[in-house]
């Protein structure tokens, strides 16, 4: 099938997984850092004592998606969508009208949850069951969303905050969330039955079987994915919360540095539809464990690049590894567990996502606090990214012998 029958006769469903995967933006990192000056000045906060509140409601939000996110096999995406944008909406409310730092791991909970959790795990979910054969293509297709949100959202939310208050810019994203369950509600008016709840061979994993989230937890495959799994979502997530002090110390406006952010997009959105396409044809097992050396070149750039050539060239490979991760490990484990519970065990590798989101802010704040500035971090960072390479290169080895 083209592109163009393609998008056709699966419009509604691929609009679903952009609409989701767009509107989670309100509870990603790279939009809630846009606002972490005015955040840390209104309750005046350090890097770590912000840092540090971030973590642990990013980190209460890991331990509940691994109950929630298996609620994907049960319910229909009509059914549950609606219900977590409502409350990624009223997180949105609380950001805006929160008086108590006390409070602020309550808030940051909510928009952990509702938006970086469950918007982004019910759009990948659904997109791994509703497609077979052009399922990378589909998951490509869908985390544009995520594309457009970081390529638009900062850099209008950064030139609004010249005019408004920040708090009143939550606002309009509560607005915009509330706008977009009735469109998700419209689109899935006839939603297709999930065709991986079929037993058929082709929808199966290892050893030509369905995975349940316990057996799935004793094999070591999981085991050897988690640092990989963990990794962009600490050190990406870590990269967009320092944002505002990374531009000061390259010597740089904040503005200068977010019109990178396009470009970023630009690449990541041609690393997704790359990898989507590259997965469809030889299978994830063979492109998984090379997906993130990109990004140990991108930090090694980030700690010594000063000026903007040498910048872009950052964002570059940065965009490579974070657009492949939109869409090979999503299909990873379809591939290799079969689908008929991937909600439940795609929510234990959403939790371990969660958990390093919690983790890279509130880390790196910390070693800033204590004097290890970033660009020294970024040594680090790059190393742990060419470690969880090859310890994911020989789980995904010695697992591909029992694909069918």
């Amino acid at each position: 099938m083209n592109m163009r029958a393609f998008l056709f006769e699966n419009a509604p469903y691929l609009t679903v997984g952009v609409l989701l995967t767009f509107l989670s933006s309100f509870g990603q990192t790279f939009f809630i850092s846009i606002f972490a000056g005015e955040i840390r000045e209104a309750f005046d906060l350090s890097h770590g004592e912000w840092g540090g509140l971030y973590m642990i409601g990013t980190s209460l939000s890991a331990l509940v998606m691994v109950w929630a996110g298996s609620l994907t096999d049960v319910f229909r995406v009509r059914s549950l969508g609606p219900v977590i944008l409502v409350g990624l909406a009223l997180a949105c409310v609380a950001m805006a009208v929160n008086p108590y730092a006390a409070l602020l791991p309550v808030v940051i909970f909510a928009l952990r949850f509702f938006g970086q959790g469950m918007s982004s795990h019910i759009a990948v979910v659904a997109m791994a069951r509703w497609f077979v054969a052009q399922r990378g293509r589909a998951l490509s297709i869908a985390t544009l969303g995520f594309s457009m949100g970081e390529a638009l959202l900062p850099l209008i939310f950064v030139a609004l905050m010249a005019l408004f208050d920040w708090r009143l810019l939550w606002l309009i994203g509560a607005v915009l969330c509330l706008m977009g369950g009735p469109i998700l509600f419209w689109l899935l008016g006839k939603e297709r039955t999930p065709q991986m709840l079929a037993k058929g061979d082709s929808n199966t994993g290892m050893e030509g079987r369905h995975w349940r989230r316990r057996e799935a937890l004793r094999h070591p495959l999981f085991w050897t994915l988690v640092p990989s799994v963990l990794g962009p979502s600490a050190f990406v997530t870590a990269f967009f919360f320092h944002q505002v002090h990374f531009a000061e110390i390259k010597g740089w406006s904040h503005v200068q540095l977010v019109a990178f952010f396009p470009l970023y997009t630009l690449v990541s959105i041609a690393a997704m539809i790359a990898s989507g396409w590259a997965l469809d044809k030889v299978g994830t097992g063979r492109l998984m464990p090379y997906f993130q050396l990109p990004m140990v070149a991108a930090f090694l750039v980030f700690a010594v690049a000063y000026g903007p050539g040498a910048m872009a060239v950052g964002f570059v490979l940065f965009a490579m590894t974070t657009g492949a991760n939109a869409t090979l490990p999503a299909a990873f484990w379809a591939e290799f567990y079969g689908t008929a519970h991937i909600g439940a065990i795609k929510a234990l590798a959403a939790a371990v996502m969660v958990l390093g989101s919690a983790i890279g802010p509130g880390l790196t704040g910390w070693l800033i606090d204590i004097g290890v500035g970033l660009e020294v971090q970024f040594f680090g960072v790059a190393g742990y990214f060419l470690l969880a390479s090859g310890v994911m290169a020989m789980g995904i080895a010695r697992a591909r012998t029992s694909l069918g």
